[in-house]
């Protein structure tokens, strides 16, 4: 479903629907090798295993929507459908259909912005990066850029701020380890270190965003509420649980201890290594399980 009120929308920018009618004409046969990548692209992440679905798709049907792309000096480069033309170099293809047009450069960046929104393909921090790059690259005030995506100025500035937090953070948020509703109260303290200790303490006991907030105005208010990393003490069958898991999966694996349930993160770094992971969890004639409510992180 797309986001609702992004200002003029994609559809006055690019068409989302198809091809324009008086695009159908234009669409040209593009060497995948000869289009480079849209430098505005506000999309960091692009999952591997989504990418490779999307590539198998292609080599069934090949590219059903052409991308869009405007000429440089030498070759092409992507205003809209980076995931299709990444997926047709993962599927093999030589060439992709493609709509030639003519963008400016702040052009590109709002259809980036703006296609990438619609789709609910950015995450916080990607979203965030975007906007400051709009105000930073186009000389843009905050009213400005809210006005360009449909969105409030508080909006924007709350978005923006998170910029500023510490990259561990950053990464829990882009992940979706920690909520926005969860992040946000962490701005108001006042040091990166126990900014990063909060976030943990938030994730390891799965507090709310009400909770977050009033764990934040409890180290504000009192220096002695600061130290907020203390770990908790794992049980003795917990410690025990842990490294028979990670004898058994072979992959280090952490059991994180919460007031209200507890946390098991699983580490791997392909996707071989996680389907690798499943298949000994499916086939394992015992797992040692305990009576502790628990997540699993992948």
């Amino acid at each position: 479903m797309n986001k609702r009120g992004l200002g003029r929308g994609l559809d006055a920018l690019i068409s989302t629907s198809g091809v324009q009618a008086s695009d159908k004409e234009n669409i040209a046969e593009i060497a995948v090798r000869e289009i480079v990548a849209n430098r505005f692209q506000p999309r960091r992440l692009f999952e591997p295993e989504k990418l490779s679905e999307l590539a198998e798709s292609i080599k069934q049907y090949g590219v059903l929507q052409p991308v869009v792309v405007r000429k440089m000096a030498k070759g092409f480069e992507l205003v809209a459908g980076e995931r299709r033309w990444r997926a047709s170099q993962l599927a093999g293809l030589r060439t992709i259909p493609a709509v030639i047009r003519e963008y400016t450069d702040s052009q590109m960046t709002e259809i980036a912005l703006i296609e990438n929104l619609q789709r609910q393909d950015l995450n916080p921090i990607e979203e965030a990066f975007a906007y400051r790059r709009l105000m930073d690259e186009f000389n843009l005030t905050q009213d400005a850029v809210a006005n360009r995506v449909g969105r409030s100025r508080s909006y924007i500035a709350n978005m923006v701020r998170l910029i500023h937090l510490p990259d561990p953070i950053q990464d829990f948020v882009s992940r979706g380890t920690l909520t926005m509703g969860q992040t946000r109260p962490l701005l108001a303290l006042d040091n990166e270190e126990l900014q990063i200790q909060a976030a943990r303490r938030i994730i390891d006991e799965d507090l709310s965003a009400r909770d977050a907030e009033e764990l934040v105005r409890k180290l504000n208010e009192s220096p002695t509420e600061r130290q907020v990393s203390a770990p908790i003490p794992k049980e003795v069958f917990m410690a025990e649980a842990e490294d028979r898991l990670k004898m058994l999966l072979g992959t280090k694996v952490h059991i994180k201890p919460g007031k209200l349930k507890s946390r098991i993160e699983i580490e791997f770094h392909s996707a071989e290594e996680l389907d690798r992971i499943i298949e000994t969890m499916s086939s394992a004639a015992y797992v040692p399980t305990h009576k502790v409510r628990a997540n699993f992180i992948v």
